[in-house]
């Protein structure tokens, strides 16, 4: 199995190296296709105004000068072309992909090219807690866990048209309660603020930013499964079409 690996958080990120280390667990036939710098929140960004700049780190090691969808369009069309890669894994992303951050998440957006190109495609993230900081990221709960999950993902079959969108819990191995499989859950849009600062002369600017809040999970989501200490595997459609509001509205225009 030939196994291309991106992300967003850049080619030196340590979750890039962490499904390196995986995905060679799984397969000596890996690739790794990566931003030359941190991407997070371009979301499913396409360069078509500027170059892409390709630089070979090493041996099987690329930065490209884009966005994680660049990478994978520069790896499948380009690099790979002669043969392919048969999996993409996009991540290990620090920090959580749930709910509506897929909408933002450049390392959903590596998945989603991937499965725009017919290639089963699996987003991997590890949730830490976002205000207590980066420098207590578990990373060896995704080390420990990612391997087992992609193979029974692989074995089961990932449909053409449909991504895989795995969250690890902000916990120790050891702690971890299980697979969950589970829908994209939605957070209260109360969480997130614009933040006034000032800079070094008083000139204001402002600062996208979230805050602590009271809110329950949907029973059976992304949110909950993580909330309980479980790995949470979310499928998710490429296509955006709400097939009720269709049938709906098809009886409205008539």
């Amino acid at each position: 199995m030939r196994i291309l690996i991106t992300n967003d958080d850049g080619i030196h990120a340590a979750g890039l190296a962490l499904a390196e280390r995986v995905a060679r667990a799984i397969s000596d036939d890996v690739f790794v296709v990566a931003p030359e710098s941190e991407q997070s929140g371009v979301a499913h960004s396409l360069s078509i105004n500027d170059p892409l700049r390709l630089r070979e780190i090493s041996s099987r090691h690329f930065a490209v000068k884009g966005t994680p969808t660049d990478c994978v369009i520069m790896a499948v069309r380009k690099l790979l072309a002669d043969k392919p890669p048969d999996l993409i894994l996009s991540g290990v992303n620090s920090g959580q992909n749930l709910a509506e951050d897929v909408s933002y998440s450049g390392t959903i957006a590596g998945a989603i090219e991937g499965t725009l190109l017919g290639i089963p495609s699996i987003a991997l993230s590890q949730v830490y807690d976002f205000f207590a900081g980066r420098q207590h990221i578990h990373w060896a709960c995704a080390e420990t866990h990612a391997a087992d999950v992609i193979r029974r993902l692989v074995a089961a079959g990932v449909p053409p048209g449909v991504l895989m969108n795995v969250n690890f819990p902000n916990c120790r191995p050891e702690e971890v309660k299980g697979v969950a499989v589970t829908m994209q859950g939605q957070r209260s849009n109360d969480l997130m603020h614009i933040e006034d600062r000032k800079d070094g002369r008083g000139i204001p600017y402002y600062w996208i930013s979230f805050r602590r809040g009271n809110f329950t999970p949907g029973p059976g989501t992304d949110l909950e499964a993580v909330e309980a200490n479980k790995i949470s595997v979310t499928p998710l459609r490429l296509d955006f079409t709400d097939h009720p509001t269709l049938t709906r509205l098809s009886a409205v225009f008539e």
